[in-house]
This record gives C-alpha cells, structure tokens and sequence, in this order.
C-alpha cells in the first residue's frame, strides 16, 4: 500500500519531477539538433560497452514503464526515465558517440534515486525492511546512470584512450561492471528474501554474480589481474543468468491467478518480468573490461 506524500511536500516533489522531466526531454531536442559527432570505428570493447549500455535501458526502460504505470505517473518525473532510457536505447544501438543523452541517464537517473529514497524515508516507519521490500526500488534508478556511464565510457574506449577518470580504462571498467553486479545482486536478494527464497533457482543471483563481482574488484587493483578464466566464466554464467531469470520470472507470473490471460494485472503483480537482463548487460561489460585490462597488461 502506497503511503500518501504530506500535502505541502507534494507540489515541491512534483516541480522537481517536472524539472527532470524537462531535463529528459531537453537532451533529446538537443541531441536531434546537434550536428553528429565524426563517427569512431568502435573496436569490440566498445562496440561490448555499446550494447551493454543499450541492454541495460531497454531494461530499465521496460521496468520503469511498468512500475511507474502501476503508479499511476502521479509524479510528472516518472515520464524522465522513460524518455532517458529510450533515448539511451537508441543511441547506443547504433553505437552513436554522443555525450548528452548517456550525460543525461545519469543525472536522470541520480535523481530517481533521490525520488526512490524520499519514497521509502516518507512512509511510516522510515528506513524499515518492509518499506525497503514494498516501497520505490532504490537500486533501480541506478541502473539507468550505469547505462548512462556506460555509453559515455565507450567514446574514449573506441578512440583508444588510456585512461578513464584518471585510472588506466580496463580496470576502471573493471571496478564499474563490479559495483553494477554488486548492486544488482543486493536488488535481487532483497525481492528473493521477500519471497522468502521459495525456489532453489532463487539463490543464483545472489551468488553467482557476488563471486564475478568478487573477481573483476580484484581486476580493478593494481598489480596482477585474478584468474582470468574463471572471471570469464562467472561472467559468461551472469549472461545465461540474465535470460534464465526472465523464464523462471515468466514462470511466476504464470502461476498468479489468472496466469497469463489475466496479463493485464500479473505483469504488475508478479515478479518483475525485465529485471533479470541487468545481469545480463553488466556481464557483457565485465567480459569487455576484462578484455581491456588483459591487453593493457601485455608489455
């Protein structure tokens, strides 16, 4: 159940709503007004960073249609991260190395997670489990500044910089899939804990990822990277996991009543249907940071 927002905190909440809204909406008639950039030949990091980056918003996309649908869009910022996101999609599809629309996701994004936080903190009992389980997700307007983060990595990556926010681009990479995995992982366990780890197939995201995350952290740091192979291998486990997710979610929603004829309502009842392909995405980019720092260490 939905706690109402005090009445004078509501029309403030929703000017800033409408700000970020208008902030979606500017870098997209920017973006359609702005001569393209010269085009770069994104080699396959960046092409990897790329797709990331478009997995990841059309993920985020789908889910903030849905939950923010089930909402009713009281709040006109709930618009801002469907328009980021598919703006996102679009750019990084096609590989576009423009600045303001991921620049965009991320501050669209911050800001969601801004609204997400007032969202649990306004309801009875502030910082509770059970507002953490049934309030505003806090981890996923994350994913969008990821997406955001991830298409303005690949710019520099293509043009063969060095160096990323002051650290050499593999492992700054490296420590970015790592915390996204974290993160996601942290948003699984806390929706599988509600429903109280009822499969075994529940564990898996809240160990597999953990173990890669573990693994790429170490191929952040300084020095030699960790096993290469086994990394690789948790984060090509991640991928599968991303899409075996969206069957077992699929499988949930079947078994609410109604199942699937009763679409309409399940959809937003049942486990969220685009939530697991984050997996996906942020193993995509792990296996192209690791590749990076794999060529960065050869002398």
């Amino acid at each position: 159940m939905n706690a109402a927002a005090p009445a004078h905190a509501r029309p403030a909440a929703r000017a800033l709503g409408a700000a970020a809204l208008g902030l979606a909406l500017g870098a997209l008639l920017l973006q359609r007004r702005r001569p393209a950039p010269p085009p770069l030949a994104p080699d396959r990091t960046a092409h990897r960073l790329y797709q990331a980056a478009a997995l990841l918003a059309a993920s985020v996309l789908s889910d903030s249609a849905l939950e923010h649908y089930r909402g009713g869009f009281e709040n006109p910022g709930m618009f801002a991260p469907l328009a980021s996101a598919a703006v996102v999609l679009g750019c990084a599809l096609r590989a576009k190395p423009a600045s303001a629309p991921y620049a965009t996701a991320c501050a669209v994004g911050t800001a969601g997670l801004g609204f997400h936080a007032y969202n649990v903190l306004r309801r009875p009992g502030g910082l509770s489990w059970a507002n953490l389980f049934y309030a505003a997700p806090l981890g996923a307007p994350a994913a969008l500044t990821l997406a955001g983060v991830l298409g303005l990595a690949a710019r520099p990556v293509a043009a063969g910089a060095p160096t990323l926010a002051g650290l050499p681009s593999g492992r700054a990479l490296c420590g970015l899939a790592a915390f996204g995995l974290t993160g996601t992982s942290a948003e699984a366990a806390l929706l599988h804990f509600r429903g109280a780890f009822q499969h075994p197939a529940m564990w898996l995201p809240v160990s597999v990822p953990p173990a890669a995350a573990v693994l790429l952290a170490g191929a952040a740091l300084p020095g030699r990277p960790g096993p290469r192979r086994l990394t690789d291998a948790l984060l090509k486990a991640c991928t599968w996991l991303g899409a075996l997710g969206m069957v077992f979610h699929a499988r949930g929603i079947a078994r609410q009543m109604g199942g699937w004829r009763n679409w309409s309502q399940n959809l937003l009842a049942g486990p969220p249907l685009p939530a697991p392909p984050s997996f996906s995405a942020l193993a995509l980019a792990g296996r192209a940071a690791l590749a990076l720092r794999t060529v960065q260490e050869r002398p």
